[in-house]
Parts: C-alpha cells; structure tokens; sequence
C-alpha cells in the first residue's frame, strides 16, 4: 500500500487585516487542512470568502495572525527571513490576473528568468537555454523572448505567468484564479497544460477558483470557504455527489446543465437573509443568517469541522440530519 506523504499543514490559519482603531477584518478566521505531494486541493467560495487571502498567507505573501503553515516539515511563518530562501524556491504562485502581474517595463525573458537570478541557478548561454525551454514548454516559442507583456493576449500573458512560476522549479504552486481573467475558450487550454505539468514535474497546486465545474476536473479535493471559514472538505466526486453542508448545496445548485430540458427541471437553491459582517461575524454559525434549516444551536455556537463521513469533513451542526 502506498504511502501518501504530506507536503503542506495548515493549523488553525488566522489572518486579521486591521480597518480601525480595534476593528478587523477576519478575512481567514481558524482554518485547518492538509495538502499531499502530487495533489490538487480546489479551494471555492465566493467572493470575500477568504480564499485568495488564505492561499497568500500560506506562501507568507502575508503575514499570519496565528496558526502555522508546516511545509515539508517546517513551519516557515517561524523562520527568519534569510532563512526563508529555500521555502520561496520551493512554493510560487500563479496570480489572477495576468495584465497587471506581469512587469510591463520588463521584456518575456527577464520576467522569466527573474527568479533565476535571484536564486542564482542559471547564467548566461544555460540560462538563456532554460528560458527558451520554459517557453516551449507553455506552448510560445524562443521568438517571443524579447518581447513586452503588452504584445501578448491575456492567455499567452497568463502562460507567461506559468513559465515565471515553473523557472525556479517548484514543488508546489497557488494557483490563485488562474483562468477567471480569461475567455472561456481559452480556460481549458491553461487548465489542460497545468495539470500536464502537474504529471511531468510532479507539482502540488493549491488551485483557487469560482467555476465550480472546472474546480471538479482538476481538484483531487475540494474545500468550501464562507466567510473566512472552512465549511465542507471532502474529494471531489465526493462533494459533487453528496454535498452536505447547506452552502455547498446551494453553490453546486448554481452550475448550468448542457441539457436545455435539465436546466429547467433543476431546482435553484436560492439564498436569502443578510451576509453577516466579517469585522464583527456573529458567534455562531457564520452561515446560519441564511440558512433554511437554522436552528438555535447555530445562532450560539460556531460548529466545528468534523470528519462525518470517511475523509468527508463538514462544519455544520445539522450536518447528519439532511
């Protein structure tokens, strides 16, 4: 039996951003989840759940609150800054937007080669060579070296992205909405080419997305954020076949049928009720507000998330009873 080795621990995550003399925004409030070697961890949510907050303070792009994130064994929130140079080699991120992400001042090649440099891995001749390699391997070409971001449409800016975040080779990428900015017809080629090179460099993505039915192709697990809360984790056909917290209901309950006949037929959870403040979120439940199956131990008690079924986590206090 094969051994599934962890690379990532998040422990009881917190980030706080400061909006006032005494008031904060719980923008990730206590998160807890693992990511394997080789694994793909879909993070949805909408949007202001925390989810791009969540996978920045994980690369330390933020500072955490409390908690800790273990890489490889190491908790890196705890290490010196000239210590960190090995985590930063290791973990990279692929940002949302590929327009403004991208230096414009800067021409393909110097982006690319960026990290490079300042982790001194290639020089001259070899690292021209790694860059034209990297090119090729995100479907441009060695022309395109000495081009500017502006010359390129917002798919080839974004391959340009992944070439910069797989130049110092990674063990583990955020991909932080990589293909929201994107024409639809466009999304499955990048999606396509990351979990090809997924299989070919043995990566780890945190993969942070809206589109729910993109998140089910490319994700081993899933996990469900509302609210800078962790709802619902479980695999992916797992959470697609039997949702058990009442977001994660209504969220899948939003992706369209290819079937005209279906669509119709398909009930709409819609939701009601107000989003509770995450400067000053309620004490219980953070979805209870809207909820139809609320009751009173929602309103007083934040439910914490338990394993219900096997390797199928849920933070809700009705969670059995639907």
């Amino acid at each position: 039996m094969q051994t599934v080795e962890v690379l990532i621990e998040v422990n009881n995550l917190k980030k706080y951003f400061r909006v006032g003399r005494n008031a904060f925004v719980k923008a990730v409030d206590d998160v807890s989840f693992n990511i394997c070697k080789g694994e793909t961890l879909g993070l949805v949510g909408e949007s202001g759940c925390g989810k791009t907050t969540c996978g920045k303070t994980i690369l330390g792009l933020y500072s955490t609150t409390d908690g800790e994130v273990i890489f490889d064994g190491v908790n890196i929130h705890a290490l010196r800054p000239n210590e960190k140079t090995e985590f930063t080699k290791r973990a990279q991120i692929i940002f949302q937007d590929p327009y403004s992400s991208l230096n414009p001042r800067m021409t393909v090649g110097d982006i690319i080669g960026e990290g490079m440099d300042i982790h001194h891995l290639y020089k001259g001749k070899e690292r021209e060579e790694k860059v034209f390699e990297l090119l090729n391997t995100v479907g441009l070409n060695k022309e395109h070296v000495n081009r500017f971001p502006h010359e390129f449409s917002g798919g080839q800016r974004q391959r340009i992205g992944i070439a910069r975040a797989l130049a110092i080779e990674p063990d583990f990428i955020v991909c932080d909405e990589p293909i929201s900015a994107l024409d639809v017809s466009i999304q499955a080629q990048i999606v396509n080419l990351l979990m090809e090179l997924q299989r070919s460099k043995d990566l780890t993505y945190l993969f942070i997305a809206h589109n729910l039915s993109m998140i089910k192709y490319i994700s081993d697990r899933v996990g469900v954020m509302y609210l800078g809360n962790l709802v619902e984790l479980t695999t992916s056909a797992e959470l697609y076949d039997n949702p058990l917290h009442p977001y994660t209901r209504a969220l899948l309950s939003a992706i369209p049928i290819p079937d005209p006949q279906e669509e119709r037929r398909k009930q709409r959870i819609t939701l009601h009720g107000e989003i509770p403040s995450s400067i000053n979120p309620p004490p219980g439940c953070r979805f209870a507000s809207r909820c139809q199956f609320a009751k009173e131990i929602c309103t007083r008690a934040m439910p914490p998330l338990v394993e219900v079924d096997k390797e199928h986590f849920v933070a809700c206090h009705l969670a059995r009873q639907f």
